[in-house]
């Protein structure tokens, strides 16, 4: 049996939701949040000791600020709630690309099930997305910054993506215009989420800077561990349990999927983080003689990453495959951005996120079964690339000017914890300080 896909055409907004596909989609969606907690907790181990606990204060900030901001302004840009959105008409097509919804999510209430799930789909997506260039910045990036870009992505980057791809915009029509497959497909925020996070982390790299002593004038990159390969292998697993369910959400809310094929995406989901895994440890192990277990927990979330945007899609055969060539690439290109482009990103968001989903999305459209569907997903790449990168770089670079992201000298070398929040994470036990500092 083939993977689920929409028809060309297809108009998922007026297909009628049963009470029983309701009430599984709304348990999914509860579930979700598992997966941003076990990112969080990743980020968190992979950072130092010394800014543990402003990692995680981060975290529930920026989920916070997102969900108020999305609900104030962002919806009503991503037009999740309908509206008939700003369109423009070029080539004899309609050009749909922002939206035009109610302000403080006016009428939810009398929304249609599905659009009432959509809405819960993208608060989470958007706390997603904002959430991993946090750890890209770890350990110099400032809360106050970090909650402001987060405020940034909420209000209008994420709902301007969001409203291409999911909420009946230009790119979500490539099928109807142009007879590209079904659109551009992302059921389970592989580009909306992750690829427009991995490369807001870019951006973030950029603007901040490696840390201090991460890059000495003389010899290689310094070696900056994280500090607790618990919380990071645990995060894994908290992961793995909110990606199954968020997929399996996507999948009802995105794409109508059947009932009957939902059991095929939450296995495609575990076997593309499991061959990821299997890729890592392999590449690992042959490089470096023995398997590094940050860079494995890296492969793992990589696989995860790939899988929302083909779990729906592809067969098991493809999601091993899938999963298989993000393991590969993960420690690969974490080594390629850290020593020859002097990359510091603690987290490797940029690699796991970014260039994972990019290659998820890019796969789906080699095995998905629709004529012209490889070539919406180009389309689509070439959107994230072209347009969103620039636009978060501009609106990054002139909040900096407003907010610097970069914590004082002062302030990184004491720790994030004890600089911004008065205290530490671990106040019973000694933090070493570095010999960069000295």
């Amino acid at each position: 049996m083939n993977a689920p896909i929409l028809s060309t055409g297809a108009a998922p907004a007026v297909l009628v939701m049963s009470e029983a596909v309701f009430a599984l989609g709304l348990a999914l969606l509860l579930v979700s949040p598992l997966a941003i907690a076990g990112v969080a907790l990743i980020n968190t181990g992979l950072g130092r000791s010394r800014s543990a606990a402003q990692a995680l204060v981060g975290s529930l900030a920026i989920v916070a600020i997102t969900a108020i901001v999305f609900a104030l302004v962002g919806a009503s840009v991503a037009g999740v709630l309908g509206g008939a959105g700003w369109s423009f008409h070029a080539a004899g097509k309609s050009w749909n690309w922002i939206g035009n919804g109610p302000f403080l999510l006016g009428g939810f209430g009398a929304a249609t099930p599905r659009t009432q799930l959509a809405v819960v789909f993208e608060f989470l997506s958007v706390a997603m997305a904002a959430l991993i260039p946090w750890g890209s910045g770890a350990d110099r990036w400032r809360l106050t910054a970090g909650c402001a870009a987060a405020a940034v992505l909420a209000a209008f980057v994420f709902p301007l993506a969001a409203h291409w791809i999911w909420d009946g915009g230009w790119l979500t029509a490539l099928g109807i215009n142009f007879g590209l497959g079904a659109g551009f497909l992302d059921p389970g925020g592989a580009a909306t989420v992750h690829a427009l996070g991995g490369l807001s982390a870019l951006v973030v790299v950029w603007i901040a800077g490696p840390r201090r002593g991460k890059f000495p004038k003389e010899g290689l990159s310094t070696a900056m561990p994280g500090h607790n390969a618990v919380y990071v292998l645990f995060g894994c697993f908290v992961a793995l349990a909110g990606w199954l369910a968020w997929n399996a959400a996507g999948a009802i809310v995105w794409l109508c999927a059947p009932l009957s094929t939902l059991p095929l995406t939450v296995v495609n989901t575990l076997l593309c983080a499991s061959s990821a895994l299997a890729a890592t440890f392999a590449v690992t192990r042959i490089r470096f003689g023995k398997p590094d277990a940050s860079l494995c927990a890296n492969g793992w979330l990589a696989g995860l990453v790939a899988s929302s945007a083909c779990a729906a899609l592809v067969m098991p055969g493809a999601a091993i495959f899938i999963g298989a060539i993000a393991g590969v690439m993960t420690p690969l290109l974490v080594e390629l951005f850290e020593l020859a482009l002097s990359i510091d990103d603690p987290s490797g968001a940029i690699v796991v996120h970014g260039a994972s989903a990019l290659w998820g999305i890019l796969a789906a459209g080699l095995f998905a079964h629709a004529a012209g569907q490889f070539l919406a997903q180009l389309v689509g790449i070439s959107a994230l690339l072209g347009v969103f990168l620039p636009l978060v770089y501009l609106l990054f670079a002139s909040l900096n000017r407003i907010v610097s992201f970069r914590v004082d000298p002062d302030g990184e070398r004491i720790g994030m914890d004890l600089h911004e929040l008065g205290g530490g994470a671990y106040p019973e036990f000694v933090i070493h300080r570095d010999e960069s500092y000295r």
